[in-house]
């Protein structure tokens, strides 16, 4: 059977500038894992099997928003996706961009991604952000684990910072498709996909990286500490700059120090070690 994805096209005409970004935050936590921004609008794209047609009337309820939906099939995403994914650049530190692309040329690292459903082509300000963070840390044959890798973005990158393993984990079969191909596409050899829901406590890493939101974050509050090691460092994003505060008092009751926080277009990255 071909899998199907709920497309919900939502008009923004006159509304705040950051509407948008929050809601793209709550869509996620309702499962959406797809988005693209478009002027005037945000569509967003979920599994039709998990599409709650109820639970997204409730969530627009307060913003009186026009919404329309279209039922998009699988084959049919690489096709929208072309027609809206442009590369992209981190400074001259890292270049992402799909394989019809032309090469970006005067960057360090250079990632291809092919263009599908998983959310994760470094255009949201959480990925570019936690990619800027990655440039000033050292992967030199560092563990990492990466906690929702999506597109595998993240992961690739660290093996092309030197990181000797990497395990990235998600709860979606399609983004694991996705971010495997990936893996090969940038010719890795150290970076492990699996799917599962939560976080297997039998390794400890060096770096850990979870790019999600902030719901699944204090969800896995307490397994943070049990991975890390003792110099180690965790990298947290898919947060608003509303929730920076929170989650640094709450990073802080689990035994983290904070580092450095990085902002763009609303959203937040931070950086904590082990205190």
């Amino acid at each position: 059977m071909t899998q199907q994805y709920q497309e919900v096209i939502i008009t923004l005409n006159n509304q705040p500038e950051d509407l948008s970004e929050m809601l793209i935050a709550q869509l996620a936590e309702l499962g959406y894992d797809g988005f693209l921004e478009e002027p005037n609008q945000l569509k967003a794209y979920i599994s039709a099997e998990f599409f709650n047609q109820q639970d997204l009337a409730n969530m627009l309820a307060p913003y009186q928003l026009t919404v329309s939906l279209n039922t998009i099939e699988k084959q049919n995403w690489n096709i929208l996706w072309e027609s809206n994914f442009s590369p992209m650049q981190v400074d001259q530190f890292v270049g992402v961009r799909a394989s019809f692309h032309e090469p970006i040329q005067e960057v360090k690292h250079e990632l291809i991604i092919t263009p599908k459903m998983s959310f994760g082509t470094g255009h949201h300000g959480t990925t570019y952000s936690v990619m800027k963070l990655m440039e000033s840390i050292d992967f030199n044959a560092k563990k990492v684990f990466d906690f929702g890798t999506g597109t595998g973005i993240l992961a690739i990158l660290a093996e092309k910072l030197g990181a000797s393993m990497i395990l990235g984990v998600d709860n979606d079969p399609w983004c694991i498709e996705n971010a495997a191909e990936n893996v090969l596409v940038n010719h890795c050899k150290n970076i492990q996909i699996t799917l599962a829901d939560t976080i297997s406590t039998n390794e400890q890493y060096d770096i850990v990286i979870a790019n999600i939101n902030r719901h699944i974050l204090e969800a896995n509050m307490l397994l943070f500490p049990q991975i890390i090691n003792p110099k180690g460092l965790l990298i947290l994003s898919g947060l608003l700059m509303s929730d920076e505060l929170d989650m640094i008092e709450l990073c802080k009751k689990h035994g983290f120090k904070h580092e450095q926080t990085l902002t763009k277009d609303g959203w937040v990255a931070i950086q904590f070690s082990v205190n």
